[in-house]
């Protein structure tokens, strides 16, 4: 099979880069239904543009290309030891080249191995079949989502639910629970996958597998079909919406499998995947290993359509601040919960392993007025040898709550970027030492990388590329403020009110 290795290599190219039909059609009908000139409406468009850039730049959509999961259905017979071998190959080449991110860290030292090869990574199962062809298909699912799986173990007691019994009205509370723990901290508006039964490993596998499925599929189980349905018609009530802000639609799809389990155990196993659905298969030629067919339709057969920009402030409420780092406290306290900031300036990078460090210890750079930025940017050398930001989208906020109020007290930083919000302790410091938590768009990482203009610098390329701080000449870096110098927090009003929607879920529906 001389030509495996280059279709997997293909196959990971197309899913980090190009979202598949089905996806496209899920997320257009998602801006139908939202409101116009609406936060959420706004991160939807911004969406729609991240999905046409990436596709142009062959680049990844997310800068968290996740874990590389491949499962590979070949025939009886299949040398399934060289194909691991090729697969493994293919990775670390499409991370050389900047497809992916170099995700694969040691748990016990941190280290990066800086190929996205190391024990356990990439994740490939292989599974015999009766067909002649080998299919292999892949899912990137990024960490912020993978962080958002969940897992119930039945009889329960449910937030904002009551108690969650071992039948299909059960299985059901604790699907759109899952819907609600996830708020925007996954990306929203996202796709699950549900799997019912099992132990814990299989019932979380379940679950993932069902994320393969088609977007527009219709499930075979007609109690299941029936579930599915009710889902999507009825998580979308609790008003979470794209990226958390309030909206229309919190959920794309919803698919569920199940399988026994043994008696003293009832799992109910959710697999939340962000808007940033990057899944897609090939059929390979046995003999050759050449693509014979792609398995989902590929991206470029449906075109997104552009907004017209004025569409989205047509409301006369929206204010809008452009803001030069460093930058003062009395123009952070001018801000307000729902004001748009456009930045420009230099900007620094920053994630877990900084943040931990700079508990401990002094910024290499002033860090006075400045902005931090929750990413693991994906970053590549050009010709000349300098770096150049190839990805770069929020990362979940909430991991840094443990440190961020102190590291802002401590340095006098004014704004922190992210994804999803944070908590107590950060919205506390923001009032008391002036500055502002700004909520980017997730998975928009084509739209965010061209705002940085140069990279003036790099330290700690000890923690591995995501987790260095990168310091960033930045030009019209647009995000919205969700956490002000006031005590207001978008984030935690949501929360409330979807908790609040949530309750009217709480009586029996399957009898």
């Amino acid at each position: 099979m001389q030509h495996f290795q280059e279709s997997i290599y293909q196959l990971i190219v197309e899913t980090s880069t190009n979202l598949p039909a089905d996806v496209r059609e899920a997320i257009q009908a998602a801006r139908a239904r939202e409101d116009a000139g609406t936060r959420s409406a706004l991160s939807l468009s911004t969406i729609a543009d991240n999905i046409r850039m990436a596709e142009c730049n062959v680049s990844p959509i997310c800068q968290d290309t996740g874990m590389p999961t491949f499962i590979v259905h070949c025939p009886v017979g299949a040398n399934q030891i060289e194909m691991k071998k090729q697969i493994i190959a293919a990775v670390a080449q499409a991370t050389k080249d900047s497809k992916l991110r170099t995700n694969s860290v040691d748990s016990l030292t941190g280290a990066n191995s800086g190929d996205n090869i190391g024990p356990g990574t990439p994740v490939i199962h292989f599974e015999q079949w009766e067909r002649k062809e080998i299919e292999a298909k892949l899912i990137l699912k990024g960490g912020g989502c993978e962080n958002k799986n969940i897992q119930y173990s039945l009889p329960a007691e449910l937030e904002g639910l009551g108690k969650a019994g071992r039948d299909l009205d059960g299985i059901r509370k604790c699907i759109l629970h899952a819907v609600y723990q996830a708020q925007g901290q996954g990306c929203s508006a996202g796709f699950i996958g549900v799997g019912i039964g099992g132990d814990r490993t299989t019932g979380y596998e379940l679950a993932k597998h069902q994320l393969f499925r088609a977007a527009d599929d219709v499930n075979p189980n007609d109690e299941l079909r029936k579930l599915e349905e009710y889902i999507m018609d009825n998580a979308n009530k609790l008003g979470i919406g794209t990226m958390g802000f309030g909206g229309q639609v919190t959920l794309l799809g919803c698919k569920i499998g199940v399988m026994n389990r043994l008696p003293a155990s009832f799992f109910v196993s959710v697999a939340y995947n962000c808007w940033a659905f990057r899944r897609q298969g090939v059929l390979l030629d046995p003999a050759t290993g050449a693509i014979t067919k792609w398995v989902y339709r590929k991206g470029e057969e449906l075109p997104m359509q552009k907004d017209e920009p004025a569409a989205a402030s047509g409301s006369g409420e929206r204010r809008e601040f452009v803001l030069q780092t460093p930058i003062s406290e009395e123009q952070i306290r001018e801000l307000r919960v729902g004001d748009v900031v456009i930045i420009n300036g230099p900007m620094h990078t920053g994630r877990d392993a900084l943040h931990k460090y700079l508990m401990d210890h002094d910024s290499p750079v002033d860090l006075n007025g400045a902005v931090i930025y929750h990413c693991g940017p994906v970053m590549a050398k050009d010709a000349e040898g300098n770096w150049v930001v190839k990805a770069a989208g929020p990362t979940t906020s909430i991991r840094e709550e443990p440190y961020q109020g102190d590291i802002i007290k401590k340095f006098g930083i004014r704004a922190v970027i992210g994804k999803g919000g944070m908590g107590a302790k950060t919205l506390k410091a923001l009032q008391e030492h002036g500055a502002v938590y700004l909520n980017a768009i997730g998975g928009a990482a084509q739209y965010y990388a061209e705002c940085f203009k140069k990279v003036e610098g790099v330290d700690f390329m000890e923690f591995g590329i995501p987790e260095a701080m990168w310091h960033l000449q930045t030009e019209g870096f647009a995000a919205i403020v969700t956490m002000d110098s006031h005590g207001n927090s978008l984030h935690a009003d949501v929360e409330q009110e979807s908790r609040e929607k949530l309750a009217q879920f709480k009586e029996p529906v399957f009898v």
